[in-house]
C-alpha cells in the first residue's frame, strides 16, 4: 500500500511534530484539532523550527520552510480525512477522549486507512476494539520532539496484521526512523519503566531526599544519560506523566505506579513543564 496522504490527529507537541516529520518525508499532511488557536500555535511552533534547523544547516537544500508548511492542512473538519491513506492519532492520554476521536475517524476515514495510536501506555489492542477495522490499527510511540528522534517503538495489538506492520514500516524509513517492534501490553517498553524511574524521582524531590538539578546530574554523570528523569518528565509534559501512571496503574491494579502526590499537586497548578514554562525547572 502506497501511503500519500496522512491525516494528523492532534496539534499539541507531539502531533506538530509529527506533521512537520511527515511533510519534510515528502507526504501531504491534513493536521487537525478542535481548536483554530491550537493549530494556528501549531503553524508558528512548526514554522519556528523549521527556521531553525535553516541555520543548524540540517534542512534538505531542495526544501524551505515554506514549501513544508504548504504540505500541511491546517483544520478542525474531521471530514478532509475521507481521502486518507493513514492517521496517527496524538490526542491526550486518556481513554474517554480517545475514544470520541475514534468513533469520529470511523465516521470519515475510508475502510482501507490504517489507524497509527500514538500512546504511551494505551493498549492498542483496546483501541481496536472500537473500530470495525482492529486489523488495521497499530501503536507507534514517537519521541519528543519527533523530527530530531530517529527511533521509534512500534506496537502490534491482538488483531494488527502483517500488511499493516509492513505498511507502517515503510512509512516509518520514509520518516527516517528505525522501527522496534514489540507486544502490547500497557505502556509497552519504554513508558513502563520509564514512567516508574520519572515517578521515583519526583518521590525523591517530595521527600527532600535531594532537589530536581541533583537527581538529574547523578543520573548524567553517574550513568551517562543525556538527560535526567526530572527534565525528561519536563520534556515529556508532567500531566502527560501523571495520566500514563494513572492508567498503568489502573490497567496493572499495582501500586507501584502510584503516581506522586507532588506530580498531582505540580499538574494541579499548571506546572507541566516546558510546555507551560514551569515544571521542576524554568523556561
Amino acid at each position: 500500500m502506497e501511503i500519500q496522504l496522512v491525516g494528523v490527529v492532534g496539534a499539541g507537541v507531539m502531533g506538530r511534530g509529527v506533521a512537520q516529520n511527515l511533510s519534510q518525508s515528502g507526504f501531504k499532511v491534513i493536521l487537525i484539532d478542535v481548536s483554530e488557536e491550537i493549530l494556528k500555535k501549531a503553524g508558528e511552533e512548526i514554522k519556528q523550527n523549521l527556521r531553525f534547523q535553516v541555520m543548524m544547516k540540517k534542512l534538505d537544500e531542495s526544501q524551505t520552510p515554506e514549501s513544508i508548511l504548504d504540505n500541511i492542512v491546517f483544520t478542525t473538519n474531521f471530514k478532509l480525512l475521507e481521502k486518507c491513506d493513514y492517521v496517527i492519532e496524538n490526542v491526550t492520554e486518556k481513554w474517554d477522549i480517545k475514544k470520541d476521536v475514534y468513533a469520529q475517524l470511523e465516521t470519515f476515514c475510508p475502510e482501507s486507512c490504517i489507524y497509527a495510536v500514538n500512546t504511551s501506555v494505551i493498549p492498542i489492542t483496546r483501541i481496536g476494539s472500537v473500530t470495525r477495522r482492529p486489523g488495521q490499527v497499530i501503536g507507534i510511540h514517537f519521541m519528543n520532539p519527533v523530527p530530531m528522534k530517529t527511533m521509534v517503538e512500534v506496537i502490534r495489538g491482538y488483531h494488527t496484521t502483517d500488511e499493516t506492520i509492513e505498511t507502517t514500516k515503510n512509512l516509518l524509513s520514509r520518516m527516517g526512523k528505525e522501527v522496534v517492534l514489540v507486544n502490547d501490553s500497557p505502556g509497552f517498553v519504554s513508558n513502563r519503566v520509564l514512567m516508574l524511574t520519572i515517578n521515583e524521582a519526583i518521590f525523591l524531590v517530595q521527600d527532600q531526599v535531594a532537589p530536581a538539578e541533583d537527581v538529574d546530574k547523578i543520573f548524567k554523570g553517574c550513568f551517562g544519560h543525556k538527560m535526567g528523569p526530572l527534565e525528561t518528565g519536563d520534556l515529556i509534559g508532567l500531566d502527560t506523566i501523571l495520566y500514563s501512571l494513572e492508567a498503568l496503574c489502573d490497567s496493572f491494579n499495582d501500586d507501584k505506579y502510584r503516581p506522586s502526590p507532588l506530580l498531582k499537586k505540580m499538574v494541579d497548578a499548571g506546572l507541566h513543564g516546558r510546555k507551560s514554562g514551569q515544571g521542576f525547572y524554568t523556561y
